[in-house]
């Protein structure tokens, strides 16, 4: 199938197109690049073995619909938008803006071209403040911040598509919290200014960026006092937006199914495992609760795993290891990033699969440092352990 991705140079969107090129489709870019890099082109051609096409366009242009039928696009997977949660409380509009109205252009295309086949990157942002875990595709959705607050509109207005238009079928994809990097250490997270989510904070504390890891609380009914999620690794979150594609071209239906591991780890947890990975000291200053913030989040995967054979394969070890891979490879990210020198196009096969690189032997850590401080850690950032998609 010939696959036009939206934001596929942002860090989930990159690693989809990756497994989707692995599984013979056949791939189109557009990203605004509001929020990525031009460079992730040259690594994904590292990984693929050909350059993707590629179009920097935002999807509210107007000429949307004319390349979705001139690059006779089968169908959508759509990933360009606004993310951060504490960014879309400060500017709601911004992100109404963007994410709504951007959906509505990219519907509206796919409409005029009819291209009938949409799988959308939604959130757990969507059922809010959940007091319960796990969490199914059957909770309240009563999202409490701008950023869910869209995502929520933008399923409801692919619904209603899906109801006028017989032929249209989407997949809804709500997401936990996506982490980790590729196995090669060529594609990973690179968030711009100081990171939203937890893993790539505690990257960039292990490769010296920033002094020590904020944690909000840890005074919560959790083994340890501190906040529980759900993290899912982005191979295993990519490898599912391509099992979507395969049901609806099998079931001629849509679905909404939520995406984590089905169980959660501590902040604590993950700092230790971090340290684990790296063999770096994870300095954490302890600071109050947030409001709004649940001791414990996690999803249920059980519908995933019966309607697309699902199931995530990575554990939080392999995560972090694969995150500390990039991370160490690329201390400033796509900035500063080098790739070897391009093979010959006679060793490199059309559509060949990136092999991942043998995992270096790893030395046993000192571990975080979790002691309090009577003078707090210098630290500048805020590290939510809870991310939308």
């Amino acid at each position: 199938m010939r696959i036009l991705v939206t934001g596929g140079t942002g860090y989930i969107g990159s690693h989809t197109c990756v497994e989707l090129a692995r599984r013979g489709h056949d791939v189109c870019i557009v990203d605004n690049l509001s929020n990525s890099s031009e460079r992730v082109l040259d690594h994904l051609q590292h990984l693929m073995g050909f350059r993707p096409e590629f179009h920097r366009m935002d999807v509210r242009a107007p000429e949307l619909a004319d390349l979705l039928i001139s690059e006779r696009i089968d169908a959508v997977l759509h990933f360009a938008a606004l993310k951060a949660v504490g960014e879309s409380v400060r500017e709601p509009l911004l992100y109404f803006n963007n994410n709504v109205t951007g959906t509505l252009a990219l519907l509206r295309a796919m409409r005029t071209a009819k291209v009938c086949n949409l799988v959308f990157s939604s959130s757990a942002t969507v059922y809010g403040d959940a007091n319960r875990s796990p969490i199914d595709e059957s909770a309240p959705l009563k999202a409490i911040n701008p950023y869910g607050r869209t995502k929520l509109m933008m399923e409801e207005m692919i619904g209603d598509l899906s109801a006028a238009w017989p032929d249209f079928n989407a997949a809804l994809l709500r997401y936990f919290n996506p982490v980790g990097a590729h196995p090669s250490g060529y594609l990973g997270e690179d968030p711009r200014g100081v990171p939203n989510n937890l893993m790539p904070y505690i990257a960039q504390v292990a490769v010296g960026r920033r002094a020590a890891l904020q944690v909000f609380g840890d005074d919560y009914p959790t083994d340890d006092g501190t906040g529980v999620r759900d993290y899912l690794h982005v191979m295993d979150l990519a490898r599912a937006h391509v099992d979507a594609i395969d049901y609806l071209q099998r079931e001629r239906k849509g679905l909404v199914v939520n995406l984590g591991t089905g169980r959660g780890y501590s902040v604590r947890e993950v700092a230790a495992a971090f340290a684990r990975a790296s063999g770096r000291r994870i300095p954490l200053s302890i600071a109050p609760r947030r409001g709004g913030d649940v001791a414990v989040y996690f999803a249920s995967t059980a519908l995933a795993n019966r309607l697309l054979g699902w199931t995530a394969e990575y554990d939080l070890d392999r995560m972090c290891r694969d995150t500390w891979r990039w991370q160490s490879m690329h201390p400033d990210g796509y900035a500063g990033s080098r790739l070897p020198r391009p093979r010959s196009a006679a060793a490199v096969p059309e559509r060949e699969s990136a092999r991942e690189l043998p995992t270096s032997p790893r030395r046993r850590p000192p571990g975080p440092d979790t002691r309090r401080r009577s003078e707090p850690v210098r630290t500048l950032a805020v590290a939510d352990g809870f991310s939308g998609a």
